[in-house]
């Protein structure tokens, strides 16, 4: 984030690789809660069955809007007991940004964010119970968060029931550029607003259900609800009105209400085909107190090919209404008592096309290693915004007439796993 002293940017939240579990260290909107993952946190384990001994080293890369993010991670889990296991990661985003917020009103930027997670399981018959810690530092942005939940297996292992709580704490704080350089590039000396400073609260709660429903078929139920209060908007996003002159508009800063409050509902079926394949299909439905409902719908298709490969695709496809206090272009300045024009708060629909594959192998002469496998993963994510214009043509177009924007982003993912 490269500011000149006492001016308001326009950073996007930086998107991170898909396929990953999901963990609440900032308050997500509704595009990364579906589409994207925050980081490589281990998920509860099952209930009645610890999670194996495990190694990941894991490359991620994210590359769209002209936003760049790349960066390792390194799981470890171990058990210590019988009924024991513990669980570290380690998640690095290397940040690079001139995406169209940033070039309406800033230069670009380069940061990195590092993420730090430990977890533990403790198994006590058919009950599983799961404690984790997150703690995530960038130079802006500070949050930490701390989850439970428990698991019980009933009604002979075919059913599995899980109660899960979570709770954030976020430092929200604003870089200035102390020396602008003159063309606008990135800035040599960056500073934190000494006038900035704010606090944003999370609480989260989730269920879950999951059924054997029949030998082949698999069912999964959750709900999710989240409660957000605080400052929730971005320091560096800015709306703009209607104005006489120039490019026919002028920016000002963003007003969010200071609450949120959005549930999510899901459900996932999962078939395992005669010749070792598994089909999946899942529907989620989002609804928040910012006014925006969302659908995810997405099938998946994995099975084994040559030799020791498999294979993996998917299909995912997102639509979302956008908040009612959202406008690409208000009327005049202080229109209403909320208003936003960050693109994730817009309406757009959305589609990611996947494709992945693993390779099992031994690795000679390491008796301790039970298995191993080397894996790549590469998304494709369209994205067209329904009334999010690319104000950046304002010149050519006028105010309001400009083209529709669209996002086109890589994302890849190359890992190697080893049990042991």
């Amino acid at each position: 984030m490269r500011f000149s002293a006492g001016a308001h940017g326009g950073r996007v939240k930086k998107p991170a690789p898909p396929r990953t579990a999901t963990a609440g260290v900032r308050a997500l909107p509704p595009l990364a809660r579906t589409l994207l993952a925050l980081g490589m946190v281990s998920l509860p384990a099952l209930a009645g069955v610890l999670p194996e001994d495990e190694a990941d080293v894991m490359y991620h890369s994210y590359s769209g809007g002209d936003i760049t993010v790349r960066g390792p991670s390194v799981l470890i889990r171990k058990k210590v007991a019988d009924n024991l296991s513990l669980t570290y990661n380690y998640y690095e985003d290397m940040i690079s940004s001139a995406s169209i917020d940033v070039k309406l009103s800033a230069s670009p930027y380069h940061e990195i964010r590092k993420q730090n997670s430990f977890g533990a399981d403790f198994l006590h018959g058919k009950t599983t119970y799961s404690v984790g810690y997150i703690h995530s530092r960038e130079p802006d942005y500070k949050a930490d968060t701390t989850y439970y939940s428990v698991s019980q297996d009933m009604f002979g292992d075919l059913t599995t029931i899980t109660l899960g709580y979570r709770r954030g704490w976020d430092n929200v704080y604003r870089d200035l550029c102390a020396a602008p350089h003159p063309n606008n590039t990135d800035c040599p000396d960056i500073i934190n607003d000494p006038t900035f400073h704010q606090r944003a609260d999370h609480w989260g709660y989730t269920f879950g259900l999951t059924q054997i429903l029949t030998r082949n078929l698999l069912a999964n139920v959750n709900y999710e609800i989240d409660t957000d209060q605080g400052y929730l908007a971005n320091p560096y996003r800015q709306i703009r009105y209607a104005s006489p002159g120039g490019v026919g508009f002028t920016l000002a800063p963003q007003i969010y209400p200071g609450t949120r409050t959005s549930n999510a509902a899901s459900v996932q079926l999962k078939y395992y085909l005669p010749w070792r394949a598994a089909l999946t299909g899942s529907y989620r439905f989002y609804h928040d107190t910012f006014g925006i409902t969302g659908s995810t719908l997405e099938t998946d298709y994995t099975a084994p090919a040559w030799k020791r490969w498999i294979l993996d695709g998917s299909v995912r496809y997102y639509r979302q209404t956008h908040a009612s206090f959202y406008s690409d272009l208000f009327p005049y300045a202080n229109y209403s008592n909320f208003m936003a024009r960050d693109r994730e708060l817009a309406a757009f629909d959305s589609w990611t096309l996947g494709v992945g594959a693993s390779y099992e192998f031994e690795i000679p002469h390491v008796p301790w290693i039970h298995r191993s496998t080397a894996n790549i993963r590469y998304d494709r994510m369209m994205i067209d915004y329904k009334d999010f214009r690319n104000a950046l043509l304002a010149a050519q177009y006028g105010a309001g007439g400009e083209p529709l924007y669209k996002l086109d982003a890589n994302v890849l993912e190359a890992f190697l796993s080893i049990w042991y």
